[in-house]
């Protein structure tokens, strides 16, 4: 074994080695009874970049100018949380839309495949980053399957089971929540995409699929968009989502290899 394979395969070259594979705090080192000032800054760091991504509010017409730009509609909607404080106290609040928007995308009347709700949620830090590249590589792959596609609507105060309401309101087939998630003190970036089929207001979390950690550093976008149209595609075909949509589609598969109708033996 050579002088560097010894070294990576030492306690310490094994830490060092993982140090550089994860933003995790691990190996930190110690300083008497507490951490190094560089470890104990960048967490004072990291910590003020969290509060910062929660408290923040959305860019809206920067936002809007660039997905507008990939050739989408837009529309805008708010919950029924009125202020940011309000909205972290009261995640309820943050659930439902306001009556003023639950009226204007009633009067929309609208119809299509999929509709995309973006919403600040917890980090509108990841939302600013984030939404309008993912988008950008969404909408070929939407084109291509010959998908109709509602108007995005940019969301404020706004939590995932919004999309529920928004998607049932413009008759969309499924709704994709793009939202800010709660920051950690290794990221504060990080956008989550919450896809939905048959979106209807009081719907279980049990009913939505989840690709998270969507940020530089993270899962890239055009590996997200792939993920996420790929499980788009089988909700509408299988017309269900969330921990079903796994069981779905395992019977269709094993009905194909075996030939046989539906409750045959």
């Amino acid at each position: 074994m050579s002088k560097d394979e010894r070294a990576v395969h030492s306690p310490h070259g094994a830490l060092r080695a993982l140090r550089e594979r994860t933003e995790a705090r691990i190996a930190l080192g110690r300083s008497g009874a507490g951490v190094p000032t560089r470890a104990a800054q960048r967490f004072l760091l990291d910590h003020a970049r969290a509060r910062e991504a929660v408290w923040s509010a959305l860019d809206a017409g920067q936002l809007s100018q660039a997905i507008a730009r990939h050739g989408f509609a837009l529309e805008a909607a708010v919950s029924a949380a009125t202020t940011r404080a309000e909205y972290l106290r009261r995640p309820d609040l943050g659930r439902r839309l306001s009556a003023e928007s639950r009226r204007h995308l009633a009067s929309l009347g609208s119809a299509s495949d999929v509709v995309a709700v973006v919403a600040d949620g917890l980090s509108a830090t990841a939302v600013q980053l984030n939404a309008a590249p993912l988008l950008a590589v969404l909408k070929p792959r939407f084109d291509a399957a010959g998908l109709s596609v509602g108007p995005v609507v940019l969301a404020s105060q706004a939590r995932v089971a919004l999309g529920d309401e928004i998607g049932h309101a413009l008759g969309a087939k499924a709704v994709l929540v793009l939202v800010g998630e709660r920051p950690g003190l290794s990221a504060s970036d990080s956008l989550g995409v919450y896809i939905t089929y048959g979106p209807e207001p009081g719907l279980p979390d049990s009913r939505r699929n989840c690709i998270s950690n969507i940020r530089a550093g993270g899962l890239n976008h055009a590996a997200a968009a792939e993920q996420i149209f790929g499980l788009l595609q089988r909700m509408l075909v299988h017309k269900t989502s969330g921990v079903m949509l796994g069981d779905e589609a395992s019977i269709a598969a094993a009905l194909a290899a075996s030939d046989r109708p539906p409750g045959s033996t």
